[in-house]
């Protein structure tokens, strides 16, 4: 893993995901997940080292978090393009140090993880009025999980994490995404951890061409009689993601859970 400490000019970034802004302490992520979209921000970052493989470390972040009139009120992600509390955060407590200059903006907050050690940051979560942690979660199955996002919590630790939040009355999500055809169970997803979760967001996997062979390998080695699904599913003319879309808002309809579908029909 190739790490290096980078100062930045600025932290905050405009988005056009739910929020005003965006902030990503880490550019790369040691999590190494293997349908990672994220993989474009190489050709920004000026690595030529696969993804996966290097992190730059954003170590002035929380020294521009000042106290501006233009951030004051508004949503914040934290983050979009790399995991705010992937394990280099044990070492470098960046998100840490920019949740504690964050709470005098008063912002709406949302954090997005596949990680545990959320957990660690819950005295200042609290400290916030408004504040959302989404926990991404794509399958129960451990090994399967393994091989997707290698290095990130394991499916029956990020389950704990939204019991853990909920009981310290801060405001949860399941991120199920993506949903690999046949392998991710959203609904055994929802039924482990309703009592956790104020709202659920759902995301189909899309096979961008720069993660499509990343995802057959892995379809080779776990289990070959799925690539002629595959092949079926994402290369002839089919329903099948409007099928499962709208199975997923008839089953929240009928359990009565509020449910976010951030699905790609192309």
């Amino acid at each position: 893993m190739k790490v290096m400490e980078k100062h930045v000019k600025s932290i905050f970034s405009s988005t056009k995901l739910d929020s005003d802004f965006v902030v990503n302490p880490y550019t790369g992520c040691m999590h190494n997940c293997i349908y990672c979209y994220a993989r474009f921000m190489r050709k920004y970052s000026g690595h030529n080292e696969p993804w996966g493989s290097f992190v730059d470390v954003k170590i002035n972040a929380p020294e521009l978090i000042k106290i501006d009139k233009k951030y004051a009120d508004k949503s914040i992600l934290i983050s979009s393009v790399t995991d705010p509390y992937q394990p280099l955060e044990n070492k470098y407590k960046l998100t840490r140090k920019i949740l504690e200059k964050l709470i005098t903006l008063r912002p709406n907050l949302q954090i997005i993880t596949k990680s545990d050690l959320v957990l660690r940051d819950i005295d200042l979560l609290k400290k916030f009025k408004n504040c959302e942690v989404a926990i991404s979660l794509s399958c129960l199955d451990e090994r399967i999980n393994k091989q997707l996002e290698p290095l990130a919590s394991s499916p029956g630790k990020r389950i704990n994490v939204l019991k853990q939040l909920h009981e310290n009355s801060i405001k949860t999500a399941l991120f199920i995404s993506p949903i690999f055809p046949v392998l991710s169970d959203w609904e055994e997803l929802i039924k482990r951890t309703k009592l956790s979760v104020d709202e659920y967001w759902f995301e189909n996997l899309n096979l961008y061409s720069f993660i499509r062979n990343n995802v057959y390998n892995f379809l080779r080695k776990s289990d070959p009689d799925l690539i002629k699904t595959y092949n079926q599913i994402y290369f002839k003319k089919n329903d099948y993601w409007k099928i499962v879309e709208q199975k997923i808002k008839d089953f929240c309809a009928k359990e009565k859970i509020i449910g976010r579908i951030y699905f790609h029909h192309n």
